[in-house]
């Protein structure tokens, strides 16, 4: 489709309670959407429209209470939903993440439905049941599955996904930093050589950040033990300070922050250590900024990084010691990867990238449908 012909036709966005990854997606997606003459309605808890500034931005939105976890209340959202697109002339819906895209499917509006599949469901036992029905109702129901991962996009398809394939996610614009590395250096009493290893995500069990305490607590026998700090709240909090402590390993949780460019420009090394991610936001800040990365290889993030960073398996504390002694040690090593993180991250797709590749999914719904 040239770009004399883009759609412009209505778009419903629907979205669930998020504070991070999915909701910046949407959120850049309604603003590219408007920008190029489509007419867009995102529905989605009140917080979601706090936190992202979608009504503040001019960004036409109706609450709807999808709740991060499915229960009774789901019946509610649903409704909610019915009435909020109720007369009108929406061409498609796009539903964000998988409580969202169940909500809309359930709601059985009439109206097509894409679905983007930002996360995996990673819980056993009856939870991960529960998920995978969940997962095999959205993705029979979709009429274009679009996954933020190549392993999302397999997983929709066996479970009978129709139409899917990978669909790109925008490169967040990193702000600069606001403070020097010096003075964010002296917020942690660093001094002299001590290196700084930052990592940044929601405390939650998938983000097994209980290795990086363990690590931490080995690093103590260097000659130059590092600080690590890691920013985010999340159910595994208490538990995490707690190994902490017992471990005496030099782990500062920061809680939530809205500094991380000011962090990374402290930082000496980036950790993620996720049993699965997708495209993690932290993953591309940290390459934009220049900061080496030491990566597990899951999910998207192989894909994501490239050569750009030190990949490591999934929950293997060895290979996590291994590889931050390595880069720690060898200066030129830390030079390499910091060279590599932008060069990498300028091949990424950027909001208008991502806005097209939408536009035209939705003028093949919409054609389709006519």
């Amino acid at each position: 489709m040239s770009s004399d012909e883009e759609w412009r036709g209505s778009v419903v966005l629907v979205v669930a309670s998020s504070t991070g990854g999915i909701g910046q997606h949407v959120a850049s997606l309604a603003r590219g959407l408007v920008a190029g003459g489509c007419r867009v309605l995102v529905c989605g808890p009140a917080a979601v429209d706090q936190h992202f500034g979608f009504t503040a931005g001019g960004i036409e939105y109706a609450v709807v209470e999808i709740p991060a976890d499915p229960g009774p209340q789901d019946s509610g959202a649903i409704r909610q939903l019915r009435r909020a697109i109720a007369g009108r002339d929406a061409e498609v819906i796009h539903a964000h993440g998988l409580r969202a895209a169940f909500v809309a499917a359930v709601a059985r509006t009439g109206v097509p439905l894409v679905v983007t599949w930002h996360n995996a469901v990673l819980a056993r036992g009856l939870k991960g049941q529960a998920g995978a029905l969940l997962e095999r109702i959205v993705a029979r129901n979709a009429v274009l599955t679009l996954g933020a991962s190549e392993d999302l996009v397999e997983r929709a398809v066996a479970l009978g996904a129709r139409n899917a394939r990978l669909g790109p996610v925008a490169t967040p614009q990193l702000a600069p930093p606001k403070r020097t590395r010096t003075a964010v250096r002296a917020e942690f009493r660093l001094r002299g050589e001590t290196p700084f290893i930052l990592s940044v995500g929601r405390l939650h069990p998938q983000k097994h950040y209980d290795l990086l305490v363990d690590a931490a607590a080995r690093w103590r026998e260097l000659e130059h033990p590092p600080v690590v700090a890691i920013a985010g709240s999340g159910p595994s909090y208490m538990p995490l300070a707690q190994r902490a402590s017992r471990l005496h390993a030099p782990v500062h949780l920061l809680g939530h922050r809205t500094d991380v460019p000011d962090l990374l420009a402290g930082a000496d090394l980036a950790v993620i250590t996720s049993d699965w991610e997708a495209r993690q936001l932290f993953a591309q800040e940290v390459l934009h900024a220049g900061v080496p990365l030491v990566t597990t290889a899951v999910g998207g993030l192989p894909g994501l990084v490239g050569d750009a960073a030190v990949q490591i398996p999934p929950g293997d504390l060895d290979a996590l010691d291994e590889a931050v002694r390595r880069l720690l040690a060898d200066p030129g090593l830390r030079a390499d990867y910091a060279a590599r993180g932008p060069r990498r991250a300028a091949t990424w797709p950027g909001e208008a990238d991502v806005v097209a590749d939408v536009r035209s999914g939705y003028a093949d719904v919409a054609a389709v449908r006519r």
